[in-house]
């Protein structure tokens, strides 16, 4: 009886070895194919590591990490055939351009997040965005994502462990050739803007953050939604709505104050009412109580104007250069990492010549000195003019518990591109041009 029993389990190990090493070889021939010179082959190969998740996209990076890492260090590294496919391999995979910074797995299934988030205990971090992650012209905050954002060690790594990631494009982008007849082409897209929802495994819009920010920002809203993800873990659905309420009355506040102050040091002309009283530093002004003032007795459209009112009062006074010298007060938010920076440098060099040189290192000193500033303006404009708006929203809105309807609204009434408009602003019939038929193809 023990030797038949001592049999069958030497028996169960040998066939648990093959099967794992049948595994693991079928996993090396995928990554193998994968680069192949054949379409077909390369084709069938990603799908079937793309339907692996994120353990697929993984097992490229461990099994080409050498060549990744030496692309990574040295941007400038000539892009060989080998490299391309490589590249391509990756982006298939992840469904993201530039995947090999960031080493993010993108779903494009919301459903499937949901389902990952579930068995992993993680929030979901879904992306809304005109046109495909994964594509050179997609929008331009998607674009920034990509450089900016995505690729930073801190924040990649943030994503990759504490998030389950989700994307979905509303619209195609909009895209636009300029031709100057005389050899040179420039081509851009306009008009779109993306959006970061923090979700529960469940779908259900926990907060959610409006355009780029800089990178160090962004990790603080990233730390901020996970904490509240992880408070209401347990929570029956009333004191989760109520956790939910307390969550954005306090954004707005704390929101809103820090505007305050923020317009203070960049001397913009306060209302009266928004001026601190200095001889009762213990008064309440009206941004500390006007979410607080929320009853049945009054119309949601009247809860929103009380609890905006003062962000609105704050817009009309923060100028251009007062937008400018807040940003400047929060320029340490926008700093780029190495890994950012070399990918700013890839894809720079030829038309900056912004390679090893005085000249063109100088050029790529001042163009990321702009940028940078140009981030933390749109990151304090961001958090400031629309994240407090969204947090109202979330705090009242009819929609809030509709993911699709939310995000229909911030399209139209904060984004300002409808669906229902399909020129987003760019052509209207009351406008004559001059061209036939307006310059419109169909």
């Amino acid at each position: 009886m023990k030797l038949a029993l001592a049999a069958s389990l030497l028996l169960l190990l040998v066939f648990s070895n093959t099967q794992s090493s049948s595994g693991a070889t079928h996993l090396e021939a995928l990554d193998r194919n994968a680069l192949s010179e054949n379409p077909a082959e390369s084709s069938r190969a990603i799908t079937e590591l793309r339907a692996m998740g994120p353990a697929g996209l993984n097992s490229l990076f461990e099994i080409y990490g050498e060549q990744i890492n030496r692309h990574v260090a040295n941007p400038l590294e000539p892009a060989t055939p080998d490299w391309q496919r490589l590249s391509a391999a990756l982006d298939a995979v992840s469904r993201q351009k530039d995947s090999y910074l960031s080493g993010l797995y993108w779903y494009t299934d919301l459903s499937q997040a949901e389902a990952a988030a579930k068995t992993s205990g993680k929030p979901i971090l879904s992306l809304r965005l005109l046109g495909n992650l994964n594509e050179e012209f997609s929008c331009a905050n998607s674009r920034f994502f990509r450089a900016v954002l995505y690729p930073n060690a801190s924040v990649s790594a943030e994503l990759r462990e504490r998030f389950v990631l989700h994307w979905q494009s509303v619209r195609p982008a909009p895209r636009v050739t300029i031709d100057f007849g005389d050899g040179r082409k420039l081509e851009r897209t306009i008009t779109g803007n993306s959006i970061h929802y923090i979700l529960d495994s469940e779908g259900q819009i926990l907060d959610a953050l409006p355009g780029l920010y800089g990178p160090q920002a962004f990790l603080r809203q990233l730390t901020t939604a996970r904490s509240l993800f992880e408070r209401l873990q347990g929570q029956d659905s009333a004191t989760r709505q109520a956790t939910l309420d307390d969550y954005h009355r306090t954004a707005i506040r704390t929101i809103t104050t820090g505007w305050l102050l923020d317009n203070t040091i960049a001397g913009a002309n306060l209302p009266r009412y928004l001026i601190p009283d200095k001889a009762n530093q213990n008064s309440r002004r009206a941004i500390e109580i006007a979410p607080l003032a929320i009853t049945k007795a009054i119309t949601e459209v009247s809860i929103l104007k009380s609890i905006t009112r003062d962000a609105d009062a704050l817009g009309s006074v923060t100028d251009e250069a007062a937008w400018t010298r807040i940003a400047e007060h929060h320029f340490a938010d926008a700093q780029l990492d190495q890994r950012s920076l070399g990918l700013i440098q890839r894809q720079t060099a030829k038309l900056l010549t912004t390679g090893a040189t005085d000249a063109g290192q100088a050029k790529l000193k001042t163009l990321v000195k702009k940028l940078q500033l140009n981030i933390a303006l749109d990151t304090v404009r961001n958090e400031y003019v629309m994240h407090s708006k969204l947090h109202a929203w979330l705090l009242v809105d009819s929609t809030r518990n509709d993911l699709n309807a939310f995000n229909e609204k911030v399209y139209a009434q904060l984004f300002l591109t409808p669906r229902s408009d399909p020129w987003l602003g760019l052509f209207s019939e009351e406008t004559y041009t001059a061209l036939e038929n307006g310059g419109i193809t169909r």
